[in-house]
């Protein structure tokens, strides 16, 4: 097939003929002006890239074109435009009408300046009266376009086709002959009319085939469209990440067949689609061989381009020496070049890249490329506005607020910079870049404690920006809003909102691998609170065998695994988890949270080993550091840990003030686990109080465990809203121990018996 010309296309200016007749009113103009212009531009962003919106785009069929025009009048009595089109559409009536056809469509356009000057030495006066095309305006532009592209066609390109566009116009056959019943009616094709043959005869079936029963129209699409239709697609690919949909596959792999020349760009969707699917070697190799074909039909100018995609995809493999080397290759190129867009994306990707994995970055840093982290943001956005490249800069923002949230300093620093990132993505409608800054909020919110705001960032991106969005950050949206459902114990709505994710949208390598992991620690989470050791065992040997390139991810299987073995009273294992994940931390890609996760933990550990004294000194430590970085759920979980080394070191009344002075904040965090340690370790306080006030009288012996009572019936049904089967068993056992205690022996059995019922409904659970 043509490089360009269609039958779709020459139905085109067979429509384009009509207009510029002056049959069309003005009350239909716009419409049919509309039509033109929607099926001769690119696809936008906003189309689906399903095969029926390009087929709608780049191959108008003829059904499309009866949408459009039966229901417009012309300006001809008792005719509609479609009839008006298919009388000039069924007027082309054999191949040597279609190149008379072409000859004369340069008449729709304005005459050039040197054929007016021409025209006025030979004495012929100027056209009047006749509707003329400007030469530059889309419409101009196209039927010139077309007219070059035709005049460029071999004779078997034209008889194709000639063909094609007979299959095209052959369901309107019965429509167009019921209107102009006076004239002669050639199916097919005039030629055969005189001859006096129809399309069962020999010659016609050489000359066309079985043209009535074969109306496939994939093979009549021209390189570019194909050309367009490989852009689009790899701009989505890019954007939103995933892979090629199969019907999309289907139709690209039926053009193949049908002998169209394919672009390079062919080569370099086969590469994006193999390398989402986690096909290395086909990937490579694609990218290789669309890179060799555009450098023998370009200049050198996108080398760099090829380097920055072989680092990209040599970091997914793993290979991230080889990744470094090849981005620092490609920075040289672009700086020597003067391809500052690409310089700014490679200078990006390094500094990301270095805070991912910091031990890889040794050489680069030794080199002085980048500088340290507040030296590389300002060099970018520096570059960012010099370019006017808008998401770099927006970018930029957001990860100078991450990496002050990330060292714990200036929280309105922060704050600043996610606001400013936020105006200039309103400014400059940057919608790629509103979800990581929706991400980012939800990440500040949680920081802060203030939990209804972080679920709310997280449903708005979900609902307003999702499909704009690139796929990784709505899966980390959706586990972030599935973590705050499985703080207040709502696994089940959590675990729905994770399973609602389609399997189309998972198969990708990269994504199935993270939604496999999330969804696995909802599951992880669940199976520790219900004391399940078989299946808690099961699902972290598969977890950690993912082994996916996050830092956070694994600090975040580390503390899951750690908490379980704590349960389960295994100290010594739990200790070198933690010993082991605070030597792993590198200064590079430190984070407060993480700190302050660890010596929490650690200072439980010790508490629970009877070393309470040890323990005291990290809880300061952590509650010092969390609040000096105003990270709020990491203070209070710091000051219940301190409550419980005091305990330990039987300071009652100093644990109660602490604890109580936080428990308005803790029950807004919403967070079940921790709300339910306080009010337990509330319930350790008073009746410790209550111990050492029994020689000081009854009365006030009997107010602090009346209001142990009541902090034990509290921590039970937080306890009960996460299903922690070991903390309601604990708060049944002390239920009954302080029931026996104040004498009262028929409540206390009663609480024995459903201590009891409650162990036994773990073990039926397992």
């Amino acid at each position: 097939m043509s490089r360009f010309l269609t039958p779709s296309k020459v139905a085109l200016l067979c429509l384009i003929f009509i207009y510029t007749e002056g049959v069309i009113p003005n009350s239909s103009a716009v419409h049919v002006l509309s039509f033109l212009v929607a099926s001769l531009s690119p696809l936008d962003a906003d189309s689906s890239s399903s095969p029926k919106t390009w087929k709608a785009h780049y191959s108008a069929s003829i059904t499309d074109l009866e949408r459009a025009l039966s229901t417009h009048s012309s300006s001809i009595p008792g005719r509609s435009i479609w009839d008006l089109f298919l009388k000039k559409v069924w007027s082309i009536d054999s191949c040597d009408a279609l190149e008379v056809f072409f000859s004369n469509v340069l008449d729709l356009l304005v005459k050039s300046r040197e054929e007016q000057i021409r025209d006025r030495d030979n004495g012929l006066a100027p056209e009047l009266g006749c509707m003329r095309l400007s030469r530059c305006s889309p419409l101009g532009a196209f039927v010139r376009r077309a007219q070059l592209e035709f005049t460029r066609l071999q004779f078997h390109d034209s008889v194709k086709l000639w063909k094609g566009f007979v299959k095209y116009r052959l369901p309107t056959y019965h429509a167009w002959a019921r209107r102009n019943p006076f004239g002669e009616q050639a199916m097919v094709d005039m030629n055969l009319l005189e001859l006096g043959l129809d399309t069962g005869s020999q010659l016609a079936q050489v000359a066309y085939g079985n043209i009535e029963d074969d109306l496939e129209e994939d093979s009549y699409v021209s390189t570019k469209d194909v050309e367009r239709l490989l852009e689009f697609q790899i701009g989505e690919l890019q954007r939103m990440g995933g892979r090629v949909p199969d019907s999309m596959k289907v139709r690209l792999e039926r053009i193949i067949t049908s002998g169209v020349t394919l672009p390079n760009l062919i080569h370099y969707l086969r590469f994006l689609d193999a390398w989402r699917a986690g096909d290395y070697p086909s990937s490579f190799d694609n990218l290789h061989r669309y890179f060799d074909y555009t450098m023998h039909s370009r200049d050198r100018s996108s080398y760099q381009y090829a380097l920055l995609n072989l680092a990209i995809l040599q970091a997914d493999f793993g290979c991230y020496g080889e990744a470094v080397s090849a981005m620092q290759e490609a920075v040289s190129i672009a700086r020597e070049s003067h391809d500052m867009n690409c310089l700014n994306f490679c200078m990006s990707w390094l500094y990301h890249f270095g805070k991912a994995f910091p031990e890889q970055m040794k050489d680069v840093q030794n080199t002085g490329m980048l500088g340290n982290e507040k030296e590389g943001l300002a060099f970018l956005k520096a570059k960012a506005k010099e370019t006017e490249m808008w998401s770099l800069l927006s970018t930029t923002l957001l990860s100078e607020a991450k990496l002050d949230l990330q060292n714990g300093e200036s929280l309105a620093s922060s704050i600043e910079n996610i606001v400013r990132a936020s105006h200039l993505n309103v400014v400059k409608n940057l919608v790629n870049s509103t979800g990581p800054q929706l991400l980012l909020q939800t990440a500040l919110y949680a920081r802060i404690g203030i939990t209804h705001l972080a679920w709310l960032s997280s449903e708005i991106f979900q609902e307003c920006y999702a499909s704009e969005a690139p796929f990784e950050d709505y899966l980390k949206s959706n586990f972030r809003s599935s973590q705050l459902l499985a703080q207040q114990g709502r696994f089940k709505e959590a675990l729905a909102r994770m399973n609602h994710i389609g399997p189309d949208k998972l198969r990708s390598l990269k994504a199935n691998q993270y939604w496999t992991f999330y969804s696995g620690v909802l599951q992880l989470t669940r199976q520790i609170y219900c004391d399940d050791k078989t299946a808690t065992e099961y699902l972290l040997s598969q977890l950690q065998a993912i082994q996916l390139p996050d830092n956070d991810i694994v600090t975040l299987l580390g503390f899951l695994h750690v908490e379980y073995l704590v349960r389960q009273g295994n100290y010594t294992r739990a200790l070198e988890i933690v010993e082991r994940t605070a030597q792993t931390i590198h200064r590079d890609n430190f984070d407060i949270h993480c700190q302050v996760k660890l010596l929490c933990l650690k200072a439980c550990v010790l508490e629970k080993s009877s070393q309470p004294q040890r323990g005291f000194s990290l809880a300061m430590r952590a509650a010092n550091i969390a609040y000096r970085s105003r990270f709020l759920p990491g203070l209070w979980e710091a000051i219940c840990v301190l409550s419980g080394v005091l305990l330990s070191l039987r300071e009652s009344e100093a644990a109660v003030e602490m604890v109580e002075s936080i428990m308005p904040q803790i029950l807004e965090s919403s967070d079940c686990a921790l709300a339910a340690r306080a009010y337990s370790l509330l319930v350790d306080a008073n009746m410790g109080i209550a111990g050492k006030t029994r020689s000081q009288g009854s009365g006030q012996n009997v107010e602090n465990m009346n209001r142990a009572l009541e902090y034990l019936d509290c921590a039970y049904d937080q306890y009960e809203k996460i299903g922690d089967i070991k903390g309601q068993c604990e708060m049944m056992a002390k239920k009954a121990t302080v029931m026996h205690l104040t004498g009262d022996l028929v409540l206390a059995n009663d609480y024995a018996a459903k201590y009891l019922d409650l162990q036994r409904l773990g073990s039926t659970g397992r």
